[in-house]
């Protein structure tokens, strides 16, 4: 009984703990709730707070783009009532400018009138036909005229040569000194030699069988007199002779000669030099550094064939490397491209390797010939230009004009028949006289200068410009002549007087 007491009482206890641990838990989350229920006000407060900003923001910000479309719209309807009267001001100037027309073409038609009425009282009190007169007013006006356009024309001239001067001749002084290539004169004959007299008689052959079979075939003329131990061979074409000349001292080293032998070593010879002429272009292509440049084979075995061609006496190859050269570095002095203007400058008289197999001049062929294997157009350009057939359209080109004339013109480079020489210097001096107001001409320098003396009374200082000008264009014309010829006018006005005793 007193276990069940005591069991009892503990129970209570328990009870009673657990009642009060209860209601502290209540009292705990009672506590917490109030907590959260103040967090949530505050929250809502904040955002309320929040919520009215971003709204007053937002209005100001819908209030500044409405006030910036009014303003656009405003702006809009203001223009377009300008552009309204514009238009109204152009319809009516409009209006205006077609009354003044009509009233122009009505003074122009009595300005008609009244001008064929003068014109038919001039010719009656002049005895002259209107086309009479005009060709008189025209040549007086002409005669007036002349004075001013000849001191323009030596002002604008001297201008040109003050700035380009100096630049001109520093660019062609690098070139120069920077470039310098042997030159060595073209001849018309090879003397080959033969060792004894004994092989002139076997190269002839019985009834001259064997020396006529060699002429025939080779194209050459193969000459044996009297000097001993050679023979001479003879062609105008280089690339031939040297052909020929291979032949016979090959058929002197084998000893056996007869016309079907002549025949088969030719055919030999003419098949090493074509391979020849290739590989010796492709190596020049390589010194210049164009050996990846795209250059057509059959251009590359032209290039190898210019060494067997000469122009005055200058080797043809020779020329065109210093051209190359040349004007390699002066378009890089310019700025321009090196490599397309050594191109060009290799390939400005590619037709010379031609002119002895097709009809036509160097510079049709070779512009011909690079167009058909698509050379770029300063290559075109500049072969068409070096000759004055168009002007120069790059600096590339520009630049193998000059390197053109200055290896062409250089002393010892050419060199020409006297006849051809005589009659130039010739065709020089009657050019010059043909002129009006020129006294004496006088072609100098092996022709590369015509001083002309020029009645000082007739032409004045500016004119003697102009007609030195004048005079250069009527040689470019019509005389042939390799480089430039300086066109040199002079003017000189003297007075004298006497003093006598009294």
């Amino acid at each position: 009984m007193l276990a069940k007491k005591v069991d009892k009482s503990k129970y209570e206890i328990y009870l009673t703990q657990a009642r009060a641990k209860a209601k502290a838990i209540e009292n705990e989350a009672q506590k917490v709730l109030d907590q959260a229920k103040i967090k949530v006000k505050e929250m809502q407060m904040e955002a309320k707070n929040s919520y009215e900003l971003q709204k007053i923001e937002l209005q100001k910000e819908y209030e500044n783009k409405l006030n910036e479309i009014l303003k656009k719209e405003n702006e809009i309807e203001l223009m377009i009532q300008t552009q309204n009267q514009k238009e109204k001001e152009a319809d009516k100037f409009l209006k205006e400018l077609e009354k003044e027309k009509e009233a122009l073409e009505k003074q122009k038609i009595l300005y008609n009138m009244k001008l064929r009425e003068i014109q038919k009282l001039l010719e009656n009190i002049a005895g002259m036909t209107k086309e009479e007169a005009k060709e008189m007013i025209l040549k007086k006006t002409k005669e007036v005229l002349r004075e001013d356009v000849a001191h323009i024309t030596r002002k604008i001239i001297k201008q040109a040569s003050d700035d380009a001067y100096k630049k001109a001749n520093f660019i062609i002084a690098q070139a120069t000194t920077r470039y310098a290539g042997d030159f060595a004169g073209e001849r018309l004959i090879n003397v080959v030699a033969i060792g004894d007299d004994e092989m002139k008689g076997r190269i002839i052959g019985r009834e001259g069988k064997n020396i006529k079979s060699l002429e025939m075939i080779t194209g050459c003329d193969i000459i044996i007199d009297e000097t001993p131990g050679i023979i001479t061979v003879s062609s105008f074409n280089i690339y031939r002779r040297q052909i020929a000349v291979e032949t016979v001292k090959r058929l002197i080293e084998d000893g056996r000669i007869h016309p079907a032998r002549i025949e088969e070593v030719y055919k030999k010879v003419e098949t090493e030099f074509e391979q020849k002429v290739k590989t010796e272009g492709e190596d020049i292509l390589v010194d210049l550094g164009l050996g990846g440049v795209g250059i057509h084979p059959e251009i590359v075995k032209l290039i190898g064939r210019l060494k067997y061609r000469a122009s005055y006496g200058q080797n043809a190859l020779g020329h065109s490397l210093e051209v190359a050269h040349l004007a390699g570095i002066m378009a890089a002095e310019m700025g321009g491209d090196e490599l397309m203007a050594k191109r060009a400058g290799l390939l400005h008289d590619i037709g010379k390797a031609l002119t002895h197999d097709f009809g036509g001049d160097h510079v049709t062929l070779g512009y011909d010939i690079c167009k058909r294997y698509n050379e770029p157009e300063v290559v075109l350009n500049a072969i068409k230009a070096h000759h004055g057939y168009e002007e120069a359209k790059s600096i590339e080109a520009a630049a193998v004009c000059t390197a053109d004339a200055l290896s062409a013109a250089r002393p010892g480079a050419r060199r020409e028949v006297l006849e051809a020489f005589l009659k130039r210097v010739k065709e020089l001096e009657e050019i010059a006289i043909s002129f009006e107001g020129v006294i004496k001409a006088y072609a100098l320098n092996a022709g590369r200068e015509i001083r002309i003396i020029v009645e000082a009374d007739l032409i004045s200082d500016d004119e003697a410009c102009l007609l030195s000008k004048e005079i250069a264009d009527e040689i470019s014309k019509k005389v042939s002549f390799p480089g430039e010829i300086k066109v040199n006018v002079i003017r000189e006005k003297r007075a004298v007087s006497f003093a006598r005793a009294s």
